[in-house]
């Protein structure tokens, strides 16, 4: 008997570390003191002014899959200067409920985070983007984000 749950032990152990916790020595990318709502009122300001869409990344400090979505926004220079033209970025915590309203509102989240949302100028809601689609193996694809962000860019006159 004791060999058996021994063995039925091992089995359930897991294998990995779930991809989800964030690098020990990765700073904080979301200001878990800031209420989205607020956030997004400033950033519907601003995007009037650039006639600029709004890109919401809804997600938690501890979230390593938000973490690689954040660096891949930083480091790869197409998707850099796309969201640097055409987008406001505002990162909304969604950390133990944070912002629950905002992410109920937007349907953010609703398989995970990290997860997009793209207000036109207006603060009009235009979609809601789960970024595992966006995903390729343990990374997420600069093509297919790059696509999407071109998608949702606004229209110039």
């Amino acid at each position: 008997m004791k060999t058996r749950f021994g063995l039925l032990a091992l089995l359930l152990v897991p294998l990995t570390t779930p991809a989800a916790d964030a690098p020990k020595s990765a700073p904080p990318i979301y200001d878990e003191s800031l209420d989205a709502e607020n956030q997004i009122a400033q950033a519907i300001e601003q995007a009037k002014k650039e006639n600029k869409t709004i890109l919401l990344q809804f997600g938690a400090n501890w979230c390593g899959w938000c973490h690689k979505l954040h660096k891949l926004f930083d480091t790869d220079k197409a998707i850099t200067s796309k969201l640097k033209s055409d987008y406001i970025v505002v990162m909304v915590d969604v950390n133990k409920g944070h912002n629950n309203a905002t992410t109920t509102k937007y349907k953010a989240g609703q398989r995970g985070i990290p997860c997009i949302v793209i207000l036109d100028p207006q603060g009009k809601h235009l979609t809601t983007k789960e970024t595992d689609e966006l995903e390729e193996g343990d990374h997420h694809s600069p093509e297919k984000v790059l696509a999407f962000l071109n998608q949702w860019s606004p229209k110039k006159v």
